[in-house]
């Protein structure tokens, strides 16, 4: 009896120091939170074919890391943080997590008071969430905002972007924040596919394809599914380029 008794507190003994370990690793599990606009927020799946980029980058990435995207459409830097978004993510921060930030196609425009950011207060927010997410011991990475689709009469390629892309990264190597040049990349990309296919990064739409879209839609700013997996493509292939931890966490995009 004795005996049964000592092999029974070995047992529990062990499977308590197993749950313990399991519910360790689930608390160290590291977060990737995605702060953004439009062009890296979920969408709706149904009927729709708009994707942000942000959704499809669980594509890439190994079970061992999860994924909270707060991109919301039509968030400036200025209005994530008026809206109190930021605060959201700040209370769930811990060490070894990491957070995306890409902000620019709002922030740039003078027309939407509620967006507008003047460029010395973009570098103010951009820096305000880097100190934050760092004071967590957390890492933050920085984007620049992805180019629209913009061709003139004669078929070149130019941005619309004006000081935006500069100031994120001049903020990036003054503090020696993680970049991912998403500008750059999707700048190279456009004026490799010119006018005509590129469209197919973006949402150009028949009147026949969707329900919600009966006189179809022609959107040179939003992803398709096509565009968005390229962008979250280029968004690993500048991690893995940095070679920063995270990339040990994330799957080479297959170019096609």
């Amino acid at each position: 009896m004795l005996a049964r008794n000592h092999l029974e507190k070995i047992i529990i003994l062990i499977a308590s120091v197993l749950l313990l370990g399991v519910a360790q690793a689930v608390e160290e599990q590291i977060t990737i939170y995605m702060i953004g606009d439009s062009t890296m927020a979920d969408k709706p799946l149904e009927d729709n074919p708009e994707r942000g980029w942000g959704q499809l980058l669980p594509v890439f990435v190994d079970g061992a890391v999860r994924i909270e995207n707060h991109a919301k459409n039509g968030r400036s830097t200025r209005s994530f943080l008026a809206e109190s978004l930021w605060q959201l993510v700040v209370a769930k921060l811990k060490p070894g997590d990491y957070v995306i930030i890409q902000f620019g196609h709002n922030d740039e425009k003078p027309e939407k008071i509620d967006r507008y950011t003047p460029p010395e207060d973009y570098r103010k927010n951009l820096l305000k969430f880097v100190g934050e997410t760092r004071a967590k011991e957390a890492t933050p990475i920085l984007c620049t905002p992805i180019v629209r689709r913009r061709f003139d009469s004669t078929g070149t390629f130019y941005d619309e972007h004006g000081v935006y892309p500069d100031i994120v990264r001049e903020v990036a190597k003054v503090y020696d924040v993680p970049l991912l040049d998403m500008h750059k990349k999707s700048e190279a990309l456009l004026r490799e596919l010119g006018p005509e296919e590129s469209k197919k990064i973006f949402l150009w739409i028949d009147s026949t394809t969707y329900k919600s879209l009966p006189h179809g839609k022609i959107d040179n700013t939003h992803f398709s599914e096509y565009g968005a997996t390229t962008m979250a493509a280029f968004a690993v292939e500048e991690i893995q380029r940095l070679s920063i931890p995270l990339a040990h966490y994330l799957k080479a995009p297959e170019h096609k």
